[in-house]
């Protein structure tokens, strides 16, 4: 059964709808203060203000450690609380572990960036835009905050106590490489910063990104490892540019187009991807939407709130950087990246 520290989390996180219990408190406390000191980070330890990098950084570990207990409540709770109880409190919890989710990896990302530019909010939204209680004051918080349709989105029929961590790439992910086989059946060893082995479907999807613009990309884990990613470009003109006059040629003389003869459909198929010319990005697209995305999760990811918070640090991620609008390409035969982009809204 649930702990009695369990419980009183559970109380704290959903108190009043104007009164937040302790742990509710502190939550948006440490996320009020890490975003309005992001700057400080990366500050060089003989600067006169490291000892303001210090700080922040000994905030961002104790909101995480706070994130972490409350996904885990989410997990305990939906394995031991009554069925009754479970399908009447779900909802709310699911709703904060999703949130908690995004600006634990947002948090994150602010302390890899050498530079954070200042993070830029869009006008205030109308009162009722937003919900009350926790949930609405975090959401308030995320720079796409006012983007209300992102986070309105109903439950899943059948709730799991699956845990996950979303977080940015990080340099250990330079062990391996994140590789679908038979289209998205497997997900192996993580990501690497620059992909060094046979072109993948994860290297189509991946390559370019975390090759020209792996700051701007999240992984998303569960028990049996990397399980999703989220990639983005904050200057998509820039990085379509760079990708065709410098990556694809050095990815075409690595793996000639006669590579893959002979071979299993899969491979060749992603060899011959290489050497066809991507189809231009219209120009009025790059303007009204500067940013372009990639996500993806692997089958056994079920719970779309995983893949949501993925969508938000992402965005959240390239909106603190200036970006007002990103757009995303997609096959029109890929119906598994059609459907879901769909469920993600």
């Amino acid at each position: 059964p649930l702990t009695l520290e369990e419980v009183r989390m559970l109380v704290e996180l959903f108190y009043l709808p104007y009164h937040h219990g302790a742990l509710a408190q502190e939550l948006l406390e440490h996320f009020r203060w890490l975003r309005a000191n992001s700057l400080s980070v990366g500050v060089p330890a003989t600067a006169p203000d490291a000892c303001g990098g210090t700080r922040w950084r000994g905030r961002a570990q104790s909101f995480q450690l706070l994130c972490a207990r409350t996904c885990r409540l989410h997990s305990r709770f939906v394995s031991t609380a009554g069925r009754a109880l479970l399908y009447d409190l779900h909802p709310y919890l699911w709703d904060i572990r999703n949130l908690l989710l995004a600006a634990s990896a947002f948090v994150l990302w602010l302390g890899c960036q050498s530079i954070t530019a200042p993070i830029l909010l869009g006008r205030d939204a109308e009162p009722w835009a937003r919900r009350g209680g926790l949930f609405g004051e975090l959401q308030a918080l995320l720079p796409v905050g006012n983007s209300c349709d992102l986070f309105y989105h109903p439950p899943p029929l059948f709730p799991s106590s699956q845990l996950y961590l979303l977080r940015p790439l990080l340099p250990l992910d330079k062990v391996g490489a994140m590789a679908w086989r038979g289209g998205w059946s497997e997900v192996s060893q993580g990501l690497q910063a620059q992909l060094s082995c046979a072109p993948t479907v994860a290297g189509r999807l991946l390559g370019s990104f975390l090759s020209l613009s792996p700051e701007y990309t999240f992984v998303l884990e569960d028990e049996g490892g990397p399980c999703g990613y989220a990639a983005g470009a904050l200057h998509a003109e820039g990085f379509l540019q760079q990708r065709d006059s410098s990556w694809l040629p050095a990815i075409r003389h690595k793996y000639p187009a006669d590579l893959g003869a002979g071979g299993p459909a899969l491979g060749q198929e992603a060899v011959l991807f290489f050497h066809a010319e991507p189809l231009a990005v219209p120009q009025p697209v790059l303007r009204r939407f500067p940013s372009l995305v990639q996500l993806g999760t692997a089958p056994r990811v079920l719970d779309v709130g995983a893949s949501r918070s993925l969508a938000l640090c992402l965005l959240s991620a390239l909106r603190a950087n200036g970006s007002r609008g990103v757009f995303c390409q997609v096959s029109d035969t890929d119906r598994q990246q059609l459907s879901f982009y769909s469920k993600l809204g």
